[in-house]
Formats: structure tokens, C-alpha cells, sequence
């Protein structure tokens, strides 16, 4: 929707400048529009301007919301105790290395958990126990117990949900 929303405003400023061109001028098309294109051109163009000016930002926004989490399709879910802890040290321990959506997490030097496949609490825990691997390597442990359960469960249920 948000690129159809971009385009459609193109393609119409091309259609515009065509039209302009082949009747000669901004004079010309100008003349043509206000006496040959009479009633038709005088409805339409203003409906053009409400439905790209108003509906198509509005569509955006309302198609935008806050999800659980901060943004995505998880709106209308609520997070437990359990898994707002986890949020909060998700943001403390792993938004510096990892990209999420939800969070507005931008890390570079590890995985984007929103594109790893499928992400399970069995699997962000193990990912924990064990470390990563590669040159920025996380140090394994660097969460454990309940924190790193909480962050396994927050994790495994807002990621590639965006």
C-alpha cells in the first residue's frame, strides 16, 4: 500500500506533463481544460486532489499502528509482565547488535531477528547459552535464567512481524 501510495502521485505528475506537452503549452492545456474538457475535467481534477492530498495519507496512517512492541501487526496484542521485561532487556542487552522491528533496534554487527527464519523461544535460547559466531562474536551467557527466558519469549513473538 505504502508503494502504490508513493507511485500514484509519479505517475499522475507524468500523465500531467504528457497532457501539457501535447496541447502545445501550459497556455494551451490550460485553455484545453477550462472550454474541451468542460464538466468532466472540472469534477475530476478536485477529486483527484482530495483523494491523494486526504485519502491516501489517511489510509497510510490508519494502516500504520502501534503493535506490541512499538510497531507492526502485533496491535492488538498485549504484552505479559514476563515479556515487557523481556522487551525492556531486549533494548538494554541486544539493540546494539541486532536489528528488530518492533523495538526500532538498528544493530550492524548482528543478525537481523526479523529475517533468521523462524524464531522460537528454544532457539533464542539457545542462541543466548551458546554465543554467536563470526568476528563481532556474542559472548555466550550474556543473559541467563528468567532474563533470558524473558527475552526469548518477547523476541520469538514479535520478530519478522513487521
Amino acid at each position: 500500500m505504502e508503494i502504490v501510495a508513493f507511485l500514484v502521485p509519479f505517475v499522475l505528475l507524468g500523465i500531467a506533463v504528457v497532457f501539457i506537452a501535447f496541447q502545445g503549452g501550459p497556455g494551451a492545456a490550460r485553455e484545453a481544460y477550462l472550454t474541451k474538457g468542460g464538466r468532466l475535467f472540472k469534477i475530476a481534477i478536485p477529486i483527484l486532489y482530495i483523494g491523494l492530498g486526504v485519502l491516501v495519507p489517511a489510509l497510510i496512517l490508519t494502516n500504520k499502528g502501534e503493535a506490541a512492541g512499538g510497531t507492526g501487526a502485533l496491535q492488538s496484542e498485549e504484552l505479559t509482565t514476563q515479556t515487557e521485561r523481556g522487551k525492556n532487556l531486549f533494548r538494554q542487552q541486544c539493540a546494539s547488535c541486532h536489528s528488530l522491528a518492533a523495538v526500532n533496534a538498528r544493530g550492524v554487527t548482528g543478525p537481523n531477528l526479523d529475517r533468521i527464519g523462524e524464531v522460537t523461544p528454544r532457539r533464542i535460547l539457545a542462541a543466548i547459552r551458546v554465543g554467536g559466531t563470526g568476528q563481532d562474536r556474542m559472548p555466550a551467557g550474556l543473559l541467563e535464567g528468567d532474563e533470558a527466558r524473558e527475552v526469548a519469549e518477547y523476541v520469538s513473538q514479535v520478530a519478522g512481524r513487521d
